[in-house]
């Protein structure tokens, strides 16, 4: 699946272009050129992330077609991906490691149904000095469910306040 020339000179437009040139003067039937698609409308992108993620992909990659090829993160370039929000209770603090040892690693949490897992990103330093309390209810955010039906990339949103 190809989808990018790093090293050809020129803007992505006319790196996707060369690409396409190359791909077809070697009639491989094994690489395939990843569609590229420009000017489309708001509602049209969500429609297309909807298809993506409904065929078992992440989302979607938005590239602006002037810039130039950067090795870094680049706001010429932004990754589209759904995400879901979920509730659950802290069952345990886990210990930080690195430059978080002596705070909190991750939240070891359980959802209504009693599956646990952990959270281990998306907290402030302050957070992480001063978790959420044993037994608190956390609000996170994931994008879809793993293999195993647990939340993917679970990261800490905020300690859901009682209503």
């Amino acid at each position: 699946m190809l989808f990018d020339l790093p090293h050809w000179p020129g803007d992505f437009r006319q790196r996707a272009d060369r690409l396409e040139s190359l791909l077809a003067a070697t009639g491989a039937p094994n690489l395939v050129l990843i569609e590229q698609r420009s000017g489309l409308s708001q509602p049209a992108i969500q429609q297309l992330l909807n298809q993506v993620v409904s065929q078992g992909g992440e989302g979607l990659m938005l590239h602006r077609a002037s810039a130039l090829y950067q090795f870094s993160r680049s706001p010429d370039l932004l990754k589209l991906k759904p995400h879901q929000d979920g509730e659950a209770v802290v069952i345990a603090h886990l210990p930080g490691k690195g430059k978080f040892s002596g705070m909190l690693g991750a939240l070891l949490v359980e959802l209504e149904d009693g599956r646990r897992f952990r959270i281990g990103t998306g907290f402030s330093d302050s957070e992480r000095a001063s978790p959420p309390p044993i037994g608190a209810k956390v609000s996170f955010r994931h994008n879809g469910l793993t293999t195993h039906g647990l939340p993917r990339f679970a990261r800490f949103m905020r300690i859901r306040l009682p209503e």
